[in-house]
């Protein structure tokens, strides 16, 4: 028999878990580790792992054995039956109290049903999410668990110390509990909602930098180190920046001409753009940066389309370099407001309709260091929300609602102008959209319930007096 010694234990040694498993180690944490082929423990313990503290087991019942109680197991594997699998499995050698770690992408509604069902058990269960990619994961991710809530001291100094850190000092960890059943994995599904957007309003950027100004790459990328100074400082528009200047090994060129334009997902985005129709959360920017993706996917038939259709003009010559980049900066920094707030948004929708009392400052910390969407602005997010905690939506905040003052016309010239020479910017456009309907006391809707109430006597509201009304429209 074994004698317990390690801290945590993690199952799924691809490179998310093995970087976790390093990272932890590295804070002064003993960790088992497992993996369905055994061979992978066996090469991640004489490689990577050697003379670490890490030990490994060749199956379950010898890997729980390694742990110390309450056995704390995190899992790395891929979202869905995977997940459920691993639990049923685990299950015949675990004690009451012992805790459960999803850290993968989960769907939140399927985190609920475990967390409840794990419960049931005697058991306990967090759905965390875990952000950063590879880099985050072994020198400190964002870290956002929910789920069983006494297990959260149980791992709290753990996944405190192996989080990204800010602050002044770099003492504040990007980690803390988020709420009950499935709100970790909820709310790392917004951020990666949120994603989508700036990734998407970082990518027109670029593509209105080189079709509509005739840029090089080499040029672009001073711009984009430029803005990374100001107001747009973040993790992705740094590698942004760095991507722009990589040259392809082979041909010497820039490599980013090289990459095929059809963009993948893996389905947070879709998430994300579901639940929000179902909660009735306005969130187009979000929604249409999952569609474009969709879109880019359509190769074979764009090019086909470019044939039949012509291709649209694109560059437009008596256009300033000088004087169109900044407004290109402006543009992406209106929308990226605007992106965020729906993100916002549809938090504190969720967090009305499932009870999960989201603290929507201390969201934007987990988020200000080793995720991908990490920027300096978060910090004023936090700030707005501290100062109102129930803010309806971020762009009534005095910072951000005097920036969108400020750079409105500058979103709107971009967006004409693309639309005028036919460079989809379909985010932007989507941004400029939702700001303008939001503020607009009165909207077309009106037209939209008579039509309903003519076709499907679904009733309608009135301006001059409460309750709810049915017209016979084709009655003299």
């Amino acid at each position: 028999m074994n004698t317990p010694q390690a801290d945590i234990g993690l199952i799924g040694l691809a490179v998310m878990g093995e970087n976790l498993v390093l990272n932890m180690e590295e804070r002064g944490y003993t960790v088992a580790v497992y993996n369905r082929t055994s061979s992978k423990t066996d090469e991640f313990l004489s490689s990577k792992a050697k003379r670490k503290k890490i030990v490994g087991g060749h199956s379950l019942e010898q890997f729980v054995s390694l742990l110390k109680k309450p056995r704390k197991i995190m899992f790395m594997v891929k979202a869905g039956s995977a997940v459920d699998e691993m639990i049923e499995q685990l299950l015949p050698y675990l004690d009451k109290e012992d805790i459960i770690i999803d850290g993968g992408n989960a769907f939140f509604k399927d985190t609920i049903k475990r967390v409840k069902y794990i419960e049931e058990k005697g058991l306990r269960y967090i759905g965390t999410g875990v952000s950063g990619g590879e880099e985050g994961a072994r020198h400190g991710p964002s870290i956002m668990p929910g789920g069983s809530a006494s297990a959260w001291p149980e791992v709290k100094e753990i996944f405190q110390a192996i989080s990204a850190k800010v602050g002044t000092n770099k003492d504040i960890p990007c980690c803390d509990w988020v709420g009950p059943n499935g709100a970790g994995h909820y709310v790392k599904m917004v951020h990666n909602g949120i994603e989508y957007a700036d990734m998407e309003l970082i990518s027109e950027s670029y593509f209105l930098m080189k079709k509509l100004l005739g840029m090089q790459p080499d040029d672009i990328h001073k711009i984009f180190l430029e803005w990374n100074k100001g107001v747009l400082d973040s993790y992705l528009i740094k590698i942004t920046a760095d991507i722009l200047k990589k040259r392809d090994p082979h041909t010497k060129k820039f490599l980013i001409d090289f990459i095929l334009d059809k963009a993948g997902q893996k389905g947070t985005g879709v998430w994300t753009s579901q639940n929000a129709l179902e909660l009735g959360v306005p969130i187009p920017t979000l929604i249409e940066a999952t569609v474009a993706r969709s879109l880019s996917a359509l190769k074979n038939e764009r090019l086909n389309a470019t044939k039949v259709l012509g291709a649209p003009k694109g560059i437009e010559t008596n256009i300033s370099r000088e004087s169109f980049i900044p407004l290109i900066h402006n543009a992406l920094y209106t929308s990226k407001i605007l992106s965020y707030a729906q993100g916002f948004q549809l938090l504190r929708a969720a967090s009305n309709e499932y009870g999960w009392d989201l603290q929507y400052g201390r969201i934007a910390y987990l988020w200000r260091g080793g995720c991908i969407i990490r920027a300096q602005f978060l910090e004023e997010i936090k700030q707005a929300y501290e100062t109102k905690p129930d803010l309806q939506n971020l762009v009534l905040a005095p910072y951000f609602s005097e920036a969108l003052k400020k750079y409105e016309q500058d979103l709107r010239e971009v967006v004409s102008t693309s639309l005028r020479v036919g460079i989809p910017i379909p985010a932007h456009c989507s941004s400029l959209t939702y700001y303008d309907a939001y503020r607009t006391a009165v909207l077309s809707a009106n037209m939209i319930q008579a039509q309903r109430d003519y076709f499907g006597a679904h009733t309608y509201e009135r301006t001059d007096m409460p309750g709810s009304f049915h017209t016979e429209w084709t009655k003299e």
